[in-house]
This record gives structure tokens, C-alpha cells and sequence, in this order.
């Protein structure tokens, strides 16, 4: 994944739609991006702000993590 990936990805999208990050450990949770991007070592880092609560159980099945 690369900068530009992303932004294509992103590409179109509601300006104010939330965003959310999908972790999945043994169960999938949604958690907040944070608000910085820090580049060190040749790569940027985007943290999470925090748990929002599980994953919704369609971008469960959208990622393929049912």
C-alpha cells in the first residue's frame, strides 16, 4: 500500500463520511484514525485514536473475515 494507493482509494468518497480503521485480532473491532501522519524510515504511519466497538458484521463479510 502506497500513498497514492490510497488516495485513489479515497478518491470520491463524501468528504465527511467517517473513516474508521478494521483490526482484526480474534475478533474484529473498528477503531478511530488518528489525527497525525507521522514518515520515518521511509514510510508513514497513520495511528488508531482509540476502539470504537466491533465491526459491523457486512464489512466483516466485505473483507472476508467472517
Amino acid at each position: 500500500m502506497t500513498v497514492g494507493h490510497l488516495l485513489r482509494q479515497l478518491e470520491g468518497l463524501d468528504l465527511n463520511l467517517p473513516i474508521r480503521l478494521a483490526i482484526n485480532p480474534d475478533f474484529p473491532f473498528a477503531h478511530y484514525v488518528g489525527a497525525d501522519v507521522v514518515v520515518r524510515d521511509g514510510m508513514a504511519f497513520i495511528a488508531d485514536d482509540g476502539q470504537e466497538g466491533y465491526l459491523p458484521g457486512g464489512a466483516c463479510d466485505a473483507l472476508s473475515w467472517a
